[in-house]
Order: C-alpha cells, then sequence, then structure tokens
C-alpha cells in the first residue's frame, strides 16, 4: 500500500485509529475456546465489526507465537481474511525485528512476501544494515521503534549522547538511509509532549502511536504535537476494545470503544 493510498483511507473512514490484534487466550470470551481456531475466529469476528472505524490493523506477533504453529497459523489465516475481504486496510506486523543484513533480509520476506503485510515494526540498535533490507521493498513500510511508551524508555532512548537525546540520533541517522521515505516511526502516546521535537526532525513521516486508551496516553495531546499536513498519525488501541466485553456481545462492544476513538478523531479532522 501506498502512503497515499492510506491518507486517502483516513479521509475517507474519518479515521486515523489502528487496531491491535494482541490475542491472549486467557482473555478471550469462553465460548470461542470451542471454535477450531479460537485466535482466528475472535481477530474475525472484531475485525467484521470494526473495519469501517480503522484504517489500520496491528496484530503482535508474540501472541501468535506464544502458541505455537497453531498461533502461527491464526496470524496467516487473520492476514490473508485481511488482504482478500477488506485490502483497504493498512497491516502492520507488531514483530520488532532487526538483526545483520542476511537476517533482516529473511525476516523481511516473511513479513512482506510470504505473510503480505504493509509494515513491519524494526529495532534500530544494529542501526543501518539491519534496517535497509527492510526499506529495499516497494510500497511496503518499516516502523522504526524512535520513542517508545513503557517506562524503560527512559534508560537510553532519551539519554544523552555527544549533547543530543538517543532517539533524536535515531531519528536523523534513519533520515539518511537507503529508501528512506519507506520509513515510519513509533512514538508513544505517554511521551506526547517529545513529538513536537519528532516533528521538527521528520515532518512528513507517519507516526505510529502507541499508548492512548489503557497505558492513559491523550488523544488530544498526540494530535497537537504530532499531526501534520497528511495528518501523519496512526494511533493504536489494543486492549481498551479488544477486550471491551468477554461476553456473547464482544464484537459489538468492541465495535462502541473503536466508535468512541472514531469520533473523537472525526471531531479533529474535521477541525483542520
Amino acid at each position: 500500500m501506498t502512503t497515499q493510498e492510506l491518507v486517502d483511507q483516513i479521509h475517507q473512514k474519518k479515521s486515523f485509529l489502528c487496531i491491535g490484534l494482541d490475542v491472549d487466550m486467557d482473555k478471550i470470551p469462553e465460548h470461542l475456546l470451542q471454535e477450531e481456531d479460537p485466535i482466528f475466529a475472535f481477530n474475525k469476528q472484531i475485525i467484521d465489526a470494526t473495519h469501517h472505524l480503522a484504517v489500520a490493523y496491528k496484530p503482535n506477533t508474540a501472541f501468535y507465537e506464544a502458541y505455537g504453529l497453531k498461533g502461527w497459523r491464526a496470524l496467516e489465516k487473520t492476514i490473508q481474511y485481511l488482504n482478500k475481504k477488506y485490502p483497504e486496510i493498512f497491516t502492520i506486523a507488531d514483530a520488532k525485528r532487526g538483526d545483520i543484513g542476511n537476517t533482516s533480509s529473511m525476516y523481511a520476506k516473511a513479513f512482506f512476501e510470504d505473510l503480505s503485510f504493509d509494515a513491519v515494526t524494526v529495532a534500530p540498535y544494529m542501526g543501518k544494515d539491519s534496517v535497509e533490507p527492510f526499506l529495499a521493498f516497494e510500497n511496503k513500510h518499516t516502523i522504526l521503534l524512535a520513542l517508545t511508551s513503557n517506562k524503560g524508555a527512559f534508560d537510553f532512548q532519551t539519554k544523552i549522547s555527544e549533547g543530543e537525546q538517543m532517539y533524536k540520533q535515531v531519528l536523523k541517522t534513519s533520515t539518511t538511509w537507503h529508501n528512506s521515505q519507506n520509513l515510519m516511526y513509533v512514538v508513544g502516546a505517554t511521551k506526547a509532549t517529545y513529538l513536537a521535537q519528532v516533528r521538527a526532525i521528520v515532518p512528513d513521516s507517519f507516526l505510529l502511536v502507541p499508548g492512548v486508551g489503557a497505558q492513559g496516553g491523550s488523544l488530544r495531546d498526540v494530535c497537537t504535537f504530532g499531526m501534520n499536513a497528511n495528518i501523519g498519525l496512526l494511533v493504536n488501541s489494543s486492549r481498551g476494545i479488544i477486550y471491551a466485553s468477554s461476553g456473547l456481545d464482544f464484537a459489538d462492544t468492541a465495535a462502541n470503544a473503536a466508535q468512541n476513538l472514531q469520533k473523537q478523531m472525526q471531531v479533529i479532522l474535521d477541525a483542520m
């Protein structure tokens, strides 16, 4: 998917909502455990109930890898279902990969060619040669971890090195890499006041923003500091939507939670 296609979808749906499909078998409704593939059954109903409200879905691969082959198969079925029934939806493999060149090339093939995701999250710590193999794929997007929403982000990401915080060095250096136009960045909603500094370095890039909702991030603050002329934001919510109910009505309740966020987004977009 091209960036322009993503922007067009945002304007069409009046939404920049990304829904995280972080499926925990201990949290999904009990009646689904009787299904042949409970994880896929859960995802399918969530997707069908919310696809008109979201522009992106983001399965966190750890929640599938934890269940071995059956989990990976559920991930495969989920992305196949999305690509076939809702091809306009932007898909993100939240895999946080990043290794030496040959290994990164194989990771990129796994997510971009075999599974056909539009984007994958990548850790920048090993530098240029660990990221550029992902950037080589046309109309695919590499979402670099820049400033994350967890408490441990302060251990390294905001520390001063050679007179500048590390996350700023990551942002600046990444813009020099080959095909850097295919980069997006993760910036946590709990770091909303940093967004203006992020935007000063990468004014045109899309930002994937987790942490709104269950982690306490403010949608209004994220938009105030992070939005650009092309919107430039994908705001992710996972637990606050997919686990809004554990009953038979879980999909409808998830849709209501998604719609609450979408309506807030629409107000912001209409005011631009």
